[in-house]
């Protein structure tokens, strides 16, 4: 099954691992661009239309946490981190960075592959001008755009994707494990803080409204026009 010709800049300095993932992913029909170091990632980036990173860590002339950093001012798209290390706090400065998902050196192709078709078929296909409003916040499920009293801001795919979930249930408490599942399916490889981090994130962007996102104590997170 194709899913289209997205567009996915493959970061890697590893001639050899850069070139399975390219061949990975024109097997799969996406259009792929080639960065060796962090440097040339960034001109492709703000040359090209991109769908989605795929981002190492170790990376010469910039580091992908600067390319990271830098693509987040610009752009919301899915970013997944390839990293050597299974450090706790290498995963968690990557999802305060904006990352969306990371895989750990060795990892499987087709897992990666797996990784970002669900990204990129979250925002590929016929776009609904479906809109959800409350407290304030607007959130359109076709364009993926959300204002804030009428205030546009820049949310991550994963930012997005919490607050449409959790506009969708209001008044509901979702859980931590809810949230993974619908985010990132059973085979995510983090844990709750990973949520967390990213609640964070969000809540900060909404400014004021962020309370409308309730923490709820040993359960999880609520929708709330009730502003705290």
């Amino acid at each position: 099954m194709r899913y289209g010709m997205n567009k996915v800049l493959v970061v890697e300095d590893e001639d050899i691992l850069r070139e399975v993932i390219v061949d990975y992913l024109v097997e799969n029909g996406y259009q792929a661009l080639e960065a060796a170091d962090g440097e040339k990632a960034l001109e492709l980036f703000l040359a090209n239309s991109v769908d989605l990173v795929i981002l190492d860590i170790v990376l010469p002339k910039v580091d992908g946490w600067s390319v990271c950093r830098r693509i987040r001012r610009n752009s919301g798209i899915p970013i997944i981190i390839l990293t050597a290390r299974s450090d706790e706090d290498d995963s968690l400065l990557g999802y305060e960075l904006g990352a969306d998902d990371y895989l750990i050196k060795p990892y499987s192709p087709r897992v990666l592959m797996a990784k970002v078709k669900r990204f990129l078929e979250k925002t590929s296909g016929t776009v609904e001008e479906m809109q959800i409003s409350a407290g304030g916040i607007l959130l359109n499920l076709g364009s993926r755009c959300v204002s804030v009293e009428g205030d546009p801001i820049n949310l991550t795919h994963t930012e997005f994707e919490i607050l449409a979930y959790l506009m969708q249930n209001k008044g509901l408490v979702i859980t931590r494990e809810q949230l993974i599942t619908k985010l990132w399916g059973y085979d995510f490889y983090g844990d709750e803080k990973t949520v967390n981090s990213h609640i964070r994130n969000l809540r900060s962007k909404l400014g004021s409204k962020g309370s409308s996102i309730v923490t709820v104590i040993r359960s999880g997170y609520k929708f709330t026009e009730e502003q705290l």
